[in-house]
């Protein structure tokens, strides 16, 4: 399990944009599932009105997911403990299907897997569920380590 300041040292999200809020299993180099709390003081509803459906929007869960696999990859072999001069970058996703939605009170459980690596681009695949019901499921998602001087320079 990792603690909210495992999570935070690995990753350079913060609020409002650290979507995942603990990691309950993981199996460096492959896999890991991380839980996330949805609550109506998201900064995405701020501006829903009272008698408006406040779904959750997928944005945000295909980014906490990814979230998750990041974790994923900063966890597994000569990165283990983060990325260093390097930034990852979520560069596609393939077979993505929204199975449900996702509501205030719920806890998205992010099921993430490794399934390749080849250098510097990680192949993850993996699914959210709501209390055991599948909300979101995609085959492969594509992360790709590059260095932070061509990406933010």
């Amino acid at each position: 399990m990792l603690s909210v300041q495992r999570i935070r040292a690995l990753l350079p999200h913060r609020y409002p944009m650290l979507l995942v809020d603990r990691v309950v299993d993981a199996v460096p180099g492959e896999r890991l599932v991380a839980r996330k709390a949805v609550t109506i003081n998201e900064p995405c509803y701020a501006d829903v009105a009272d008698d408006t459906d406040p779904r959750y929007p997928a944005s945000l869960l295909v980014e906490s997911w990814g979230q998750s696999a990041a974790l994923l990859a900063a966890l597994g072999g000569e990165r283990a403990g983060g990325f260093g001069d390097k930034v990852l970058l979520f560069g596609s996703m393939a077979k993505a299907e929204f199975h449900g939605d996702v509501y205030p009170g719920d806890v998205l459980e992010h099921h993430v897997s490794l399934s390749r690596e080849a250098g510097d681009t990680l192949l993850f695949e993996g699914r959210t569920e709501v209390s055991g019901n599948r909300v979101f499921e995609l085959e492969r998602a594509v992360l790709a380590l590059r260095p932070s001087g061509r990406v933010l320079g």
